[in-house]
């Protein structure tokens, strides 16, 4: 079995985690942490798994007595606190699933500006691996330091990747339209938060300066046909939902394609793809609920000749802890889909 883990089990990730790998035939866990609920049983904390999960968290200062007989360790913490302890367990040849932000970009600088935070890991940066197995498979296999990707950018990403390898649209005109559920701001206590601020209403927030923004672009540049820089204009709403999200991604073709031909693109790169499903009907955030799914749909607006793509991931699941737990898998040779072989829950 291996023994697993979690730093920040109380959040909506850390508890998504510890859920999926209770379930994980492979994987058993070592230990779970939580400075505001030390020593308090994780049934306590979350109802569900009273008789199910009977261990006690401990507080982060504590895992040193649990790492040795620690396989992997997930970091579900805000950014900045990462640092510390990743080094930490790589220095003691433990493998790392980041599932914060601290080590998905990979200039320090930019990280710097987008989270006006100091970044602390610029001496092991370049060992962490960007979590998106879609795209980055091969050198997850061979890595033991992952950086999970965030949930806006997985679906963004898995969107557009096909179009801009084939150099069919223009990167300069990608415009990027995504609404999230509240889980994708945490269980802190947040008044826009709240149940009445949420219920019934719908905003967009962060607009032209969401912190995901420099991490899309990152991976897009990388995977484009050409490498070269590419600048989005992305704006991430608020929808009054749980969990999920819905990505509607637009830009403009560089020239006159079908619908066929667009779609082919996509049946050539994620055809193979377990956890991806291309639809010729629009996602919606319900069939993708509580799995690992990605859901993806073209269409071309004729009038325009402008490329919409749509993507519908779970915010907890692709977009967190059902990927970590996919790289987890590619970490030790596993097959991809283990322990992730549910479908959505509807309704």
């Amino acid at each position: 079995m291996i023994k697993v883990g979690i730093v920040g089990a109380t959040g909506y990730v850390g508890q998504q985690l510890t859920w999926l790998l209770y379930h994980h035939p492979k994987c058993e866990i070592s230990f779970l942490t939580s400075n505001q609920y030390s020593k308090m049983n994780f049934s306590k904390i979350y109802g569900q798994y009273k008789g199910f999960i009977n261990k006690k968290c401990i507080k982060i200062q504590e895992i040193d007595d649990y790492l040795d007989q620690t396989d992997v360790v997930f970091l579900a913490l805000p950014h900045g606190k990462a640092f510390v302890l990743a080094k930490k367990c790589l220095a003691k040849g433990i493998k790392v699933i980041d599932m914060g932000a601290d080590f998905r970009l990979k200039d320090p600088e930019i990280y710097e500006k987008w989270y006006q935070v100091k970044h602390d890991g610029v001496d092991f940066i370049s060992q962490a691996v960007y979590g998106l197995p879609e795209i980055h498979r091969e050198e997850i296999k061979e890595a033991d330091f992952i950086a999970n990707p965030g949930c806006y950018c997985t679906a963004s990403i898995l969107a557009l990747i096909p179009l801009l390898k084939a150099g069919v649209m223009d990167p300069s005109s990608i415009i990027i339209d995504a609404a999230s559920g509240v889980s994708g701001s945490g269980r802190s206590a947040n008044t826009e938060n709240l149940f009445t601020e949420v219920h019934e209403s719908f905003k967009a927030y962060k607009v032209a300066s969401h912190r995901h923004t420099p991490e899309i672009e990152q991976e897009l540049s990388a995977a484009s046909y050409d490498k070269k820089k590419i600048k989005i204009t992305f704006t991430p709403h608020l929808a009054p939902m749980n969990r999920g999200i819905l990505a509607t991604c637009y830009g403009n073709l560089e020239n006159k394609q079908s619908i066929e031909e667009l779609y082919e693109l996509y049946y050539k790169e994620y055809g193979e793809e377990y956890f991806i499903r291309i639809l010729e009907d629009l996602p919606e955030t319900r069939w993708v609920k509580g799995s690992n799914f990605c859901d993806i749909a073209l269409r071309i607006d004729e009038r325009s000749n402008r490329i919409i793509v749509i993507s519908a991931i779970d915010n907890m699941g692709k977009g967190a802890a059902g990927q970590g737990i996919q790289n987890l898998n590619i970490l030790f040779g596993l097959k991809e889909q283990e322990g992730l072989e549910m479908l959505a829950m509807m309704p």
